[in-house]
């Protein structure tokens, strides 16, 4: 394969999850690193531009306001129209077929993307995913933006997300949060993905009322859909903070790399501390570490790997969830220590 122009023009067609863009970041590095001179263009859900605009590689963010599981071909077509012309070749993180509609109607000439769901003529460059090779999720994005060959051993550095902090947005979070100076630890009870990725929030309530009681703040985090959960965790204790649906996305970037350490089930934000430089206690219960890990050396996996883990389901279905509720609070208190 010719090597590519120098100035060239990348759009990257980025995936539909917290975790999985800031993992996209890590092929952003790889094109940079490549050519530093190209111009990386992202289509992403409109979520995800706060992330996105904390990634010194991405030059441009083009939204895509398609919600989960929507078609939205008049909202494909508009922006495949306004990219036509911008961009020498395409790269399609997501499987479906769907999601590689805009780079073939705005005539990017060159798309690469993994062969899957009838993408024949919508791909031109397709690639053969071999999942014991690319056995990450990361290995998988910055695939796509290697030259085949290069690519098909699976033997390539992978660059670790990096988040930019803003001090001046903090400063303003700690007014208006009611934050303190004293050492925060963040907690991270929620998973879009289900309770079989969820640490009890039992056992959250407990770690917390220790790390308050040692002086400690605990900063719970999440979406709105986290804030019962929040609640759980953080009501009458004095020094926790429940910030669940409070912040915004760019928000939790500033609060998690001010966070000594965070405590998290596999989940997005997981990801979002990990890029934000924080300590992660990175907790796994029906998914696998090996597959979708924090990327980052700092970070401790709590794991237990028994006979029937990972299943990869959202609800054990064995009704136990013994991946979980064998994983005392105490054992993530002695992990915080040091």
């Amino acid at each position: 394969m010719p090597e590519a122009a120098p100035g060239e023009r990348i759009l990257v067609v980025g995936p539909s999850w917290v975790g999985d863009m800031v993992m996209a970041q890590s092929l952003f590095k790889t094109l940079k690193a490549r050519q530093p001179d190209a111009r990386i263009g992202v289509v992403a859900p409109a979520w995800s531009r706060p992330i996105l605009e904390r990634m010194e590689e991405v030059d441009e963010v083009a939204p895509l306001e398609v919600g989960h599981g929507e078609f939205g071909w008049a909202t494909r077509r508009r922006l495949a129209a306004e990219l036509r012309g911008r961009f020498d070749r395409a790269l399609v993180l997501p499987r479906s077929w769907k999601s590689a509609l805009v780079p073939f109607l705005a005539r990017i000439p060159r798309r690469t993307g993994f062969t899957g769901e009838q993408r024949y003529v919508l791909l031109n460059d397709r690639r053969r995913l071999d999942k014991s090779v690319l056995d990450q999720t990361v290995k998988r994005f910055v695939a796509l933006g290697l030259p085949a060959d290069e690519a098909a051993g699976g033997d390539f550095a992978l660059p670790r997300p990096e988040l930019r902090r803003d001090e001046a947005n903090l400063e303003r979070l700690r007014e208006t949060l009611g934050l303190s100076s004293r050492p925060a630890i963040a907690m991270m009870p929620g998973a879009e993905y289900g309770p079989a990725k969820q640490w009890p929030l039992t056992y959250f309530r407990q770690l917390a009322e220790a790390l308050v009681a040692e002086g400690h703040e605990v900063r719970v985090m999440g979406g709105p859909k986290d804030a019962e959960a929040g609640d759980v965790i953080a009501r009458g204790l004095e020094g926790a903070h429940n910030l669940c649906g409070r912040t915004r996305l760019g928000d939790a970037v500033d609060l998690l790399a001010d966070c000594r350490q965070a405590v998290t089930n596999d989940s997005g934000l997981m990801h979002v501390a990990a890029a934000a430089g924080t300590r992660v206690q990175a907790i796994y219960g029906s998914s696998s570490p090996d597959y979708t890990p924090p990327l980052t050396d700092n970070a401790e996996i709590h794991y237990l790997a028994l006979e029937c883990s990972p299943c990869f389901e959202r609800t054990c279905p064995l009704g136990h969830t013994n991946c979980l509720n064998h994983l005392p609070p105490e054992r993530l208190l002695r992990a915080i220590r040091g």
